[in-house]
């Protein structure tokens, strides 16, 4: 069973109303929530991907770089 065959009352009842609007109804619910969500978003800080910098270091710590790259390169070979 994957999450969409979960029972949601509020969502399957969003739903249900959103389909008995008209197309244009259902366009114009559309443009509003878009509008919300946008708004939603910006409010969020931007991350910057140098937050990442040093991350998993402890892993390569004792590791000697040209040893490593030479097995990796043989292995390319079979």
């Amino acid at each position: 069973m994957g999450m969409s065959d979960l029972p949601n009352p509020p969502y399957d009842q969003a739903k249900r109303s959103v389909e008995a609007l008209a197309p244009a109804g259902q366009l114009r619910l559309i443009a509003e929530l878009v509008g919300r969500l946008s708004g939603e978003l910006r409010r969020q800080p931007r991350r910057s991907l140098l937050e990442l910098q040093g991350l998993g270091k402890a892993v390569w710590q004792g590791v000697d770089v040209d040893e490593y790259l030479r097995r990796e390169r043989s292995s390319w070979n079979g």
